[in-house]
């Protein structure tokens, strides 16, 4: 199966690169299943259900979110009623939506996705996302109850990100790492087959501050106060995200390649 996953859309810059050049590279790369990490569609902070309907539109099979999750209200009645929205599986047990579902692909084939928040330097505590994920991944598993499984590690620490990988090694066809909107340069297939990349940057303008329009952010660094509200960064956007081949039979990874399409970045993709 050929899989693609998008990281952090970042606001309307973001949107637009998705609605561009998803639908052509979805035909021109053949792919079966895309997965759009959308939590910061939304004036960088959260996603409407306006948006959602966007990038579903563009060609996004599912949606996850991360700690900006409920950001934007209407996501708390949005996310019931679409289930292809996935939030963090390990968020609050009263949270709603949920945090894992299995969703058919091309010819039958189906994938599970689940996401978990990560612990370290987060504002807020969540449960354990170790023991949540493991739970998951041992009732559906890969090349049996699916032919394919996608871990989204919404975290700050690149250490918990990497940990996360090797703790679904063997079980999960991806490990991406979303949240800080920088592209990492460790994409490989661990030991066990699991495809793993430690984030797959955003989808956004890269003449920024992870984002941001730079003038706010570096006068907070500098002077260390607040003048007015971070505004997403509003230039050429790059898409970025990362490209996995998995082998149906047993749901392995058999290739992972970065994908960074337009913007500042320079381009690759499979």
């Amino acid at each position: 199966m050929k899989l693609m996953f998008l990281g952090d859309v970042m606001g309307r810059a973001g949107r637009a690169v998705v609605t561009e050049m998803l639908p052509a590279l979805r035909t021109r790369w053949g792919l079966d299943f895309v997965v759009v990490n959308g939590e910061n569609a939304s004036q960088g902070a959260g996603l409407t259900a306006e948006h959602a309907r966007l990038l579903f539109q563009a060609g996004a099979d599912c949606i996850t979110l991360g700690d900006h999750a409920f950001d934007q209200k209407d996501m708390l009645q949005y996310c019931e009623a679409d289930t292809r929205i996935i939030r963090p599986l390990n968020f609050s047990k009263v949270a709603p939506g949920r945090g894992v579902k299995i969703f058919d692909a091309t010819s039958g084939r189906k994938v599970l996705v689940v996401q978990v928040l990560g612990q370290v330097f987060m504002k807020r505590p969540f449960d354990d996302p170790f023991s949540a994920i493991e739970t998951i991944l041992k009732t559906h598993r890969i090349g049996a109850t699916v032919q394919a499984a996608i871990v989204d590690v919404h975290a700050e620490a690149t250490s918990e990100k990497m940990a996360m990988g090797h703790w679904c090694d063997g079980q999960a066809s991806l490990v991406v790492g979303t949240h800080t909107h920088v592209p990492t340069a460790d994409h490989m297939i661990l030991p066990g087959g699991t495809a793993y990349l430690t984030d797959a940057g955003m989808c956004g303008d890269y003449n920024s501050v992870i984002g941001m329009e730079k003038l706010e952010p570096l006068r907070r660094f500098i002077t260390g106060m607040a003048s007015s509200r971070f505004e997403p960064a509003a230039g050429p956007a790059t898409l970025s995200g990362v490209y996995v081949e998995t082998d149906d039979r047993t749901g392995k990874a058999l290739r992972i390649v970065p994908v960074r399409q337009g913007g500042r970045l320079e381009a690759i993709g499979p």
